[in-house]
């Protein structure tokens, strides 16, 4: 799977998760991007982007990612 394709599947499921189809997600999108992104939507999204990609993230990744180009990182390491 390429960058770009995880790309667009990270931005389904953004856009589900806060039920907001406008969110276009990129390298750099972080929380103080998308509003309603807070933890316990942060939870949620963890859960989500878990299924979507059929993984799981250790706790470090989970509270060591600072924006969503990080999160890409670690899902094409692992799915590669």
């Amino acid at each position: 799977m390429k960058r770009e394709e995880i790309f667009e599947k990270l931005n389904g499921v953004f856009q589900d998760v806060f039920d907001d189809k406008s969110i276009t997600v990129n390298e750099k999108t972080t929380a103080d991007d998308i509003e309603q992104w807070d933890s316990l939507e942060h939870i949620n999204l963890i859960l989500a982007v878990e299924t979507e990609f059929g993984m799981k993230f250790t706790i470090g990744e989970t509270t060591t990612m600072h924006n969503v180009g990080e999160m890409a990182d670690i899902i094409l390491q692992r799915i590669s």
